[in-house]
């Protein structure tokens, strides 16, 4: 294009020599009246404009200060001649609006130059051609000097027309070491760059992290991880969401300000301590509220352990009738619940407002939900007497919220209870304990074999797809578990399974046929995504595979491969309810599976009998809702409680258990008499300290280890991890 642009100004020599050199530039700036601009058929511009309210805020400010070019239109020399706007198309657009809002009357004086119609459209294209926007070191220079003129944030929004946020985002831009700012008008240091470097507070460290890093270390990522390695990503942490950001700072604690995040809990959390202590602060002050209904004991854990839960009797609460008003209420609500559940399963997909009506039908319906949940945990009851000899968990549920497990029971307990003639539900397992060696009967479990595949299929897929967000974390679960078979010696050797299969065999296929519906997955079609993505990039032939891959930059696209590779080989699928070995691999990467899974009749509730769907609902929802699903179908109950779990995050104790098999090991050298000697760095005894990753009183997987310290844990924790991503 350049060249032929050279060619025609060659040709039109002499042609162009006629034309006039300033453009019109040798003519004075006047005011003509709003109401006398039209557009002109000049102007070279014709794409849609953009941003025109955020102009006419900032002409309502400050008024117009850059005069429009203008041509006069042929024909209008009547009473008032009409001028074509050949050059400020935006501006005569913000003028418009702001004379539709009656901001401007159409007498408003407006600077232009007037032009020849000849020179009209020359003018127009150079205007649009050769502006050049300011350097982005310039635009930062700019807000620097205005903050040290003492303008506020608020000033400086509104004279750039920019919100208060993008204003201090820029301002600490302008504040990153001048070294850096420099490398940012040379090219050699991009605006992500410089603003992972800002989460550091001092030149100093800035400096030293970016000058002292290989060119892959260099990757905004990265940068933000050599900041915040010691320290808590409070977006991704529930006991910040928990106590809250405020709470925390109130408290004397620092938070490291991630500004250029949209994330309302950005941030960096550097006194894990101090976090622990306010979690529990708050934990035990619920605690005695809960105390203070009148249960013999209540305890506190930072989240909720099912298999701990399992051991416990429960107490059966009485729901009391419902006083008149209580029911004209619960009959109220109900109604509407109906109706609206009516209305958005009557929503067409044609409809070009669907979705924003679907949102707001879903929040609505969300809302009856938790006021009939909360009316008829008014109607539930204790026993004053049962409740002495019960307790009650405290518990931070997965999201940060605090949740009760009210009407637990103590083996100790059990007697005194049988008593009083409680009602005490339990598991087999407690009640075998009971029993002393009575045999236990075999069980039904709650999920099949099959059911169990497609769960834990749906789970592994969830697992690769955080591995490929968090490359990371891919790269440590490898090292995991390559190190100690590099080790043996110092490591112990083992014949336990592990959570991934380096035999070479990819999981694709065994993943399809463990879970028929994966393809409807968000975390499937992230990894087909990836497939497609490095099919794509990748050689075509084995043998140029090596020589591509020792070209790429580790610390991006070979990074981005291990990633997606070491995720087809997680061995994840088993066929019945036991620890598993990935677990551990799902608390590195703070997996929330209700992001990647949610029960629906084709992914549960089909697959699962009556009474355990009446057990989901009443736990999730509510008992009374429970008890209307009783009086159903099995099919009518499934498609009911569907709609009733749309918005509750449940999980079924698979996709939630948390620990993790015992690894026995045993050392490469016997003793003298033959015996496999003890293995200090071998897995801990269960219920030894050791097992810290399954003990519930405290929260291991929220502050990293002390330095210098090898953790007892089998697997680096999430917040070792967490700021890789």
């Amino acid at each position: 294009m350049q060249a032929q642009f050279e060619t025609t100004t060659e040709d039109t020599a002499e042609p162009a020599a006629a034309l006039e050199t300033h453009f019109g530039n040798e003519q004075p700036i006047v005011t003509v009246p709003y109401s006398t601009l039209r557009p002109s058929p000049l102007n070279a511009r014709t794409k849609p404009l953009s941003g025109i309210p955020g102009l006419a805020a900032n002409i309502r400010a400050k008024g117009l200060l850059q005069n429009l070019v203008v041509h006069e239109i042929k024909g209008s020399r009547g009473r008032q001649r009409k001028y074509g706007v050949c050059a400020g198309q935006r501006r005569e657009a913000a003028l418009d609006l702001l004379f539709e809002q009656k901001d401007i009357a159409a007498d408003y004086p407006v600077p232009v130059r007037i032009v020849s119609e000849g020179e009209a459209l020359a003018i127009s294209l150079i205007e649009n051609t050769e502006r050049e926007g300011l350097d982005p070191f310039d635009v930062l220079r700019a807000y620097r000097m205005l903050a040290e003129e003492g303008r506020s944030v608020d000033y400086i929004a509104a004279l750039f027309s920019a919100s208060p946020l993008t204003v201090k985002r820029r301002m600490k831009l302008a504040n990153v070491s001048p070294k850096l700012l420099t490398l940012l008008r040379e090219d050699a240091i991009t605006l992500d760059q410089l603003a992972a470097l800002a989460l550091a507070d001092n030149h100093e460290t800035q400096e030293h992290i970016w000058f002292d890093a290989n060119e892959w270390q260099r990757q905004p990522n990265y940068l933000r991880q050599a900041i915040t390695r010691a320290e808590i990503d409070a977006s991704r942490s529930r006991l910040v969401r928990f106590i809250g950001l405020d709470t925390y700072e109130t408290a004397g604690g620092y938070v490291r300000r991630d500004l250029f995040s949209d994330d309302g809990n950005a941030g960096y959390i550097a006194d894990a301590e101090l976090l622990q202590r306010l979690v529990a602060q708050k934990l035990d002050a619920a605690a005695e509220e809960v105390r203070a209904e009148g249960w013999g004991w209540t305890e506190t854990r930072v989240e909720r352990d099912v298999l701990e839960l399992n051991r416990y009797g429960k107490l059966r609460p009485i729901q009391r009738p419902f006083t008149d008003d209580e029911q004209r209420e619960m009959n109220t609500l109900t109604a509407q619940q109906d109706d609206l559940a009516g209305k958005l399963e009557a929503l067409s997909e044609d409809d070009e407002n669907a979705y924003e009506e679907a949102e707001r039908l879903d929040a609505e319906i969300g809302r009856v939900n938790a006021t009939i949940v909360a009316l008829e945990s008014r109607a539930l009851v204790w026993d004053t007497q049962q409740m002495a000899e019960a307790g009650a968990f405290v518990i931070i549920d997965p999201q940060g919220k605090l949740l009760i497990e009210r009407g637990l029971v103590r083996r100790e307990n059990s007697a005194a209870l049988d008593a009083a003639g409680a009602t005490v539900t339990g598991t087999p397992q407690a009640e075998a304990a009971d029993h002393g060696d009575t045999p236990v009967p075999r069980i039904k479990p709650v999920h099949s074999a099959k059911l169990c595949q497609r769960l834990t299929a749906h789970r592994s897929v969830a697992i690769h797809a955080e591995m490929v967000a968090q490359p990371s974390v891919a790269l440590a679960a490898l090292l995991r578990h390559l190190v100690p078979q590099a080790l043996p010696e110092h490591y112990g050797y083992t014949s336990a399974p592990d959570y991934l299969a380096l035999s070479g065999h990819n999981n694709h296929d065994s993943l399809l046929r463990a879970a028929d519906d994966l393809p409807t997955s968000a975390a499937w079609n992230t990894i087909e995504a990836q497939r497609a993505r490095w099919a794509a990039e990748l050689p075509a032939k084995r043998a140029d595979l090596l020589p591509w891959l020792v070209k790429q930059d580790p610390g991006t696209t070979l990074l981005d491969l291990l990633a997606f590779c070491t995720g087809t080989l997680i061995d994840g699928i088993v066929g019945e309810e036991k620890p598993q070995a990935i677990s551990a691999l799902a608390g590195a990467l703070n997996l929330d599976m209700t992001r990647y899974w949610m029960p629906t009749r084709v992914t549960y509730f089909d697959h699962v009998s009556k009474a355990r769907i009446g057990e989901v609902v009443s736990a999730a929802v509510s008992p009374k809702v429970a008890a209307d699903l009783g009086k159903m179908k099995k099919a009518d109950a499934a498609a009911a409680a569907e709609l009733r779990l749309a918005k509750v995050a449940w999980l079924p104790e698979i996709l939630t258990d948390t620990e993790i098999p015992v690894t026995p090991s045993w050392e490469a050298d016997d003793d003298e008499d033959g015996n496999a000697g003890d293995d200090d760095d071998g897995a801990a005894e269960p219920g030894s300290d050791h097992s810290g990753i399954n003990n519930t009183a405290c929260d291991v997987t929220e502050s990293p280890a002390p330095a210098g310290t090898q953790p007892p844990w089998p697997f680096p924790t999430a917040a070792d991890l967490a700021h890789a991503s």
